[in-house]
C-alpha cells in the first residue's frame, strides 16, 4: 500500500554569523532519520561580502560519512589526513569519519577577498554497525564524474548511490540514493522504488508529491514499497534522498554518530585529550567539545 508523505516543517534556524543561516531539516521528532540520512542542513543562500567569509573551525566526527553539495560558492575542507580539497557547485566532498576524523570547513582566500553567495546543503550519513570503525577516508568527486540522468521534463544528477539504474562513483557502504533534481513545470517524477525511505527537499519553486504540496525550504518524507510521483507546479529545483532503514538506532551527540553511547563517551574524552590529531594546514584553532 502506498503510503502518503508527511511533511516537515521549515526547520531550524540557526544564525552563523555575517547574514549566514543554516535550516535544520533532520532530525526532527517525527523523522529521526531517512535511510541513513540522520542530519540534513540547508545552508543559505547568503551573501558574504568581500573580507567575510565561513569559517568553521576544526572539530571532529565519528561514526558517519559527511556530504557537502553546494549550489553556489566555495569550500575549502581541510582534515587530518592531510586532505585539502576546494568544493565547488556540481562536484561532492564525501568524508567517512569512521573511527574518527577532524576537518575545517573555511571560505578559500581568493572567495573571502572578493566576497561570494554560498548557497549549499550538508548532511551526514550513518554507517552501517559494522562499520561504524572503519578507517577514515576523504574523497573529492568531479562534476563531470557523477551520472547525470535524464528523465521526461526533468534532469537529475546523481551525487551518491544508485537509482534509476545507474550508480555513483562515489563510495557508500549501504543502499541510499541522493539526487538534485531540476523539473519543469508540469513535469511528473516517479521517485527510485527500490529505496524503502525517501525524502523531497524543495530548493526552489513548488511541487506536489502525494497530496502534498511543498514549496522553497519545505520538506516531505515517505516510508513504503511505494511512493507517489513528485508533480512540478512550477520550474523547480529540489533534492531526493533516502535508502534503506538503518540497522538499529542511533545515539547523535554533538558532531558524533553511534549505535553505542559509550562509543561517544569516548569520543569526548579522545577529543578533549587531542587524540583526533591536527588539521593540516589548520592547526591552531578548534572547536572545543561543547559544555
Amino acid at each position: 500500500m502506498e503510503q502518503q508523505p508527511t511533511r516537515i516543517e521549515n526547520g531550524r534556524l540557526h544564525d552563523l554569523g555575517d547574514g549566514f543561516f543554516v535550516r535544520r531539516m533532520l532530525p526532527v521528532l517525527i523523522a529521526r532519520r531517512v535511510g541513513p540520512f540522520v542530519f540534513y542542513d540547508h545552508m543559505g543562500p547568503a551573501e558574504f561580502k568581500p573580507g567575510n567569509g565561513m569559517d568553521v573551525r576544526p572539530h571532529p566526527h565519528i561514526g558517519l560519512a559527511t556530504v557537502t553539495w553546494l549550489f553556489e560558492g566555495t569550500i575549502r575542507h581541510r582534515d587530518t589526513l592531510g586532505s585539502l580539497a576546494d568544493i565547488t557547485p556540481g562536484a561532492v566532498n564525501w568524508m567517512t569519519a569512521g573511527r574518527g576524523i577532524a576537518h575545517s570547513e573555511r571560505t578559500p582566500p581568493d572567495a573571502r577577498r572578493d566576497g561570494q553567495r554560498m548557497h549549499g546543503i550538508q548532511v551526514w550519513v550513518a554507517l552501517p554497525r559494522a562499520d561504524e570503525e572503519v578507517a577514515p577516508e576523504f574523497h573529492h568527486h568531479e562534476a563531470a564524474s557523477l551520472p547525470h540522468i535524464e528523465q521526461p521534463g526533468a534532469q537529475l544528477v546523481l551525487i551518491a548511490g544508485t537509482a534509476y539504474g545507474q550508480a555513483s562513483p562515489v563510495k557508500v557502504f549501504a543502499p541510499m540514493f541522493f539526487i538534485e533534481a531540476r523539473m519543469e513545470a508540469g513535469a511528473h517524477l516517479v521517485l527510485p522504488q527500490e529505496h524503502h525511505e525517501r525524502g523531497v527537499h524543495v530548493i526552489e519553486g513548488e511541487v506536489s508529491w502525494g497530496g502534498v504540496t511543498l514549496a522553497a525550504t519545505e520538506m516531505a518524507v515517505n516510508a513504503g514499497d511505494s511512493a507517489p510521483a513528485v508533480q512540478a507546479k512550477a520550474a523547480s529545483r529540489l533534492m531526493l534522498f533516502g535508502g534503506a532503514p538503518l540497522d538499529g538506532d542511533r545515539h547523535l551527540w554533538w558532531n558524533f554518530v553511534s549505535s553505542s553511547r559509550e562509543r561517544i563517551e569516548q569520543a569526548k574524552a579522545d577529543w578533549t585529550a587531542g587524540r583526533f590529531g591536527k588539521v593540516h594546514g589548520d592547526e591552531v584553532e578548534f572547536i572545543p567539545l561543547p559544555g
